[in-house]
């Protein structure tokens, strides 16, 4: 079977984007339910799929996380992979997406773990904001915080890869875009505005727009529910497998599954610095 990809909410896992895309595991409202429930349930995941990746938000609570962090302390399993990108919510959907297309692949699971760092690197995500009164994960000047307090007053924020934060109606309201083609998916939450569609998809050539919901998480990571939230990604799982396939894999020294990076996301092992001691079973040439 191929590896599981979960997420921690039903707003996370977005349909299928094309026939290879595999269903997401929703491992919804995990902390709340009996610790015994949610650990069979990871278990089953891991014993049918034999590895689990599960994707969440920086806003996902935190209960959550250490509902994953417990259960995988208890299944004492190195089968688990915790990864939670640096993304705002839609991002971290249309990421574990993609990871859903590519499980398809004849990619170990080692390799599809460490795809998921690779990719946030083609992701260009934002939101159009009615305020930034709240707004504590991006970089904002005072000057752009007490003009956001003036009624009507909408702005345009890049969050990855670059920060930027520009107001709208003014010479510069403009987000630097990908150089690469791409799809826009879009977002809409308690804000009016047609902005993301008839100015921000031309100047970013998008080949193609569609509309997802809003993630429950994206009011509390963007500080307001007055957003449309947007991403901009490869699509096609062809481009998706060619960027994987082309780095270079290595076979992570502690735990032995097939990597790329400088980091195995199933047991955060990383390249031992020359003349380290190895584990077990590995011997340094005689000569």
């Amino acid at each position: 079977m191929p590896t599981a990809i979960a997420v921690t909410g039903a707003d996370l896992a977005l349909p299928a984007q094309d026939e290879r895309t595999l269903p997401a595991a929703v491992l919804a409202d995990i902390d709340r339910a009996p610790l015994e429930q949610a650990l069979l349930a990871v278990q089953t995941l891991v014993e049918q799929h034999g590895h689990v990746i599960v994707v969440y938000s920086g806003a996902t609570p935190a209960s959550v996380e250490r509902r994953l962090l417990t259960i995988r302390s208890l299944l004492e399993s190195d089968r688990i992979a915790l990864f939670r990108p640096d993304l705002p919510p839609l991002a971290v959907a249309v990421l574990a997406r993609q990871l859903r297309q590519l499980a398809s692949c004849d990619l170990g699971p080692g390799v599809l773990a460490a795809a998921g760092r690779l990719l946030t690197h083609y992701l260009h995500a934002g939101a159009l904001l009615g305020t930034l009164s709240r707004l504590d994960r991006i970089p904002v000047d005072l000057k752009a915080h007490a003009r956001s307090w003036v009624p009507g007053s909408q702005f345009a924020v890049l969050a990855h890869p670059e920060p930027r934060v520009v107001r709208l109606g003014t010479p510069d309201a403009r987000l630097p875009g990908p150089d690469f083609g791409t799809s826009l998916l879009v977002a809409k939450g308690q804000l009016q505005s047609d902005w993301v569609g008839t100015t921000l998809a031309p100047a970013w050539q998008v080949r193609g727009l569609r509309e997802a919901p809003l993630p429950a998480e994206s009011a509390d990571w963007w500080g307001t529910g007055k957003a449309i939230e947007f991403v901009a990604h490869l699509p096609d799982l062809s481009v998706l497998y060619q960027l994987v396939a082309s780095v270079r894999q290595s076979a992570c020294h502690w735990c032995g599954l097939d990597v790329i990076g400088d980091r195995c996301v199933f047991c955060s092992a990383t390249p031992p610095a020359y003349g380290e001691l190895q584990p077990y079973g590995t011997h340094a040439p005689v000569g």
